[in-house]
């Protein structure tokens, strides 16, 4: 068995899943940075969401990727409440 290194490129190669990989790129990676940036304040989803003035469920469903498309406000109160502000970059 491959490591995942190796069985990534291999499923990246049907052009149908490499579109599909490539269109949820952004998604994926402004989760992740969320996450970080939570993990390094040493916010639980809970304490993240009280800030928020949202539910810890919600926070949750962002933060698996279960919300598809979260709106603008929604990632602006995330930044602020992580003493932060959203800034969109593009190349």
């Amino acid at each position: 068995m491959g490591n995942w290194k190796h069985i990534r490129e291999e499923i990246l190669r049907d052009p149908e899943v490499k579109r599909i990989y490539d269109d949820l790129e952004v998604e994926y990676k402004i989760i992740d940075e969320m996450i970080i940036l939570r993990n390094k304040k040493k916010l639980t989803q809970k304490q993240l969401a009280i800030e928020m003035k949202t539910s810890q469920s919600a926070l949750s469903r962002f933060e698996s990727g279960e919300i598809r498309n979260p709106s603008l406000n929604f990632l602006k109160k995330m930044a602020a409440a992580l003493g932060t502000r959203l800034v969109v970059k593009m190349e």
